[in-house]
């Protein structure tokens, strides 16, 4: 059978789009900006990135199967608006799916698409599938575990420490050498003036200190494990896909620290990117196994890929 499926990864700091056939192999490729309709500066403007990604990746050419893996389809209202508003924007015939982003995540790492999926990227996403086909999901946790948290956490570490309010910190002279910045006082400044680096300027300084990681770790996986026991699942023997642009820091901290929390999980590392998930997804749809390595491969090859040189983020 000869088919093509069309995959959206939609975030907060970009969206992705690809096409590929059941060859595994990948013939068109997209980016744009935020495709969260949370996130974005309306849901418009956010529907607006993911056409823009898709335009890019398909082309002139038809699919037949369409998912979208998107950081925002959170509550039934977003799903049913999201699945109107893409099939009537982009003129989708044929199977359209909208799926959280944790759950496509999860694809992408599991074969079977059962267990957890822990996202640290811009924010974090977190999600289960039972074998029973059961799923859980929540668009905002109580507690974050994303690089925005960790920015966040390692510049308050700075500021305290600079005011007497808190311990000195190795994490103030990293800070003032990644920003440019000639003490704390004048950093804080870079953040909080009119027109100064505000929230995204934030994220760069994801890495912070061993403990800030530490307690990301344990809210990522008590996140997880709650996420399970909603559906059930047991923990032992299940499969933790763990992505995002945190977790691919050369680092293990923030991933040791996540299956600590989870006694007996199996995590899974640098496997293929969440796009991928979501082109796995839609040839579930069709009925067609395709190589995961081989979509990996084929997005990677010649350089084609618009975001290989990008952390995937949420």
């Amino acid at each position: 059978m000869s088919a093509r499926v069309l995959a959206v990864d939609g975030g907060n700091t970009k969206t992705l789009a690809a096409v590929a056939d059941a060859d595994g192999r990948v013939i068109g490729t997209g980016r744009a900006g935020c495709g969260d309709i949370y996130g974005a500066e309306s849901p418009d403007a956010a529907l607006r990135a993911i056409a823009d990604a898709v335009a890019a990746a398909l082309g002139a050419g038809s699919v037949d199967a369409a998912v979208f893996s998107l950081a925002g389809a959170d509550w039934p209202e977003d799903f049913e608006m999201l699945e109107r508003e893409l099939r009537a924007r982009l003129g989708l015939p044929g199977v359209v799916v909208v799926v959280n982003d944790a759950l496509g995540a999860l694809r992408s790492g599991s074969p079977d698409w059962t267990g957890m999926s822990v996202v640290s990227g811009t924010h974090n996403a977190i999600g289960a599938r039972h074998p029973d086909g059961r799923v859980f999901h929540l668009g905002w946790w109580p507690d974050g575990g994303g690089a925005r948290d960790l920015g966040s956490g390692g510049l308050r570490a700075v500021y305290r420490a600079e005011m007497g309010l808190g311990p000195p910190t190795a994490l103030t002279e990293r800070a003032l050498a990644l920003y440019g910045a000639a003490d704390p006082i004048a950093l804080l400044y870079a953040f909080t003036r009119r027109g100064g680096l505000g929230k995204s300027g934030v994220d760069r300084f994801a890495a912070g200190a061993e403990a800030i990681v530490a307690g990301a770790g344990r809210v990522l996986g008590g996140q997880a494990r709650a996420s399970a026991a909603r559906l059930d699942l047991p923990v032992a023997g299940s499969r933790v896909v763990l992505t995002g642009g945190v977790f691919g820091h050369p680092s293990d901290a923030l991933a040791d620290a996540t299956m600590a929390e989870l006694p007996g999980g199996v995590a899974v590392r640098h496997g293929p990117p969440p796009v991928v998930g979501a082109l796995l997804l839609g040839f579930d749809r069709l009925g067609l196994q395709v190589d995961p390595g081989a979509l990996s491969q084929s997005l990677d090859e010649g350089g084609r890929s618009p975001w290989a040189a990008s952390a995937s983020t949420t």
